[in-house]
């Protein structure tokens, strides 16, 4: 069945930087645009960085553009975001997802997410 591991959360200080993973399987990664998405306390949902199936395009939140770049390596099946001059808004949790169809059904799958705390 479909897996997304995510990794890499923390806590850092404004203006520090991490970098997130997600271990996929159980599906063919390289088939697939993969997103990631965050929610921070008492917030939506919302779509932070998409990377398209073979990696070369990309499209960013408004928030994040500039400061955050989506990657994949499609040998290893895994997703990165690299995330840079983090700021306090940042905080969230931070998922893995991925939108591929199941029983002819188009479905989301995620993953457990990882907590981002940005404090001083």
């Amino acid at each position: 069945q479909v897996q997304l591991v995510e990794s890499g959360g923390g806590l850092v200080q404004p203006g520090g930087s991490l970098r997130l993973s997600c271990a996929a399987s159980g599906f063919t990664f390289s088939s697939y645009a993969m997103n990631w998405y965050r929610q921070a306390l008492g917030k939506e949902r919302e779509l932070v960085a998409r990377i398209g199936s073979a990696g070369y395009t990309t499209a960013y939140a408004d928030s994040v553009k500039g400061r955050f770049t989506i990657s994949r390596d499609n040998a290893k099946n895994t997703l990165h975001l690299q995330m840079n001059s983090l700021k306090p808004e940042d905080t969230a949790v931070y998922y893995c997802n991925v939108l591929r169809p199941r029983n002819g059904v188009m479905t989301d799958y995620w993953g457990q997410g990882t907590q981002v705390i940005v404090s001083s």
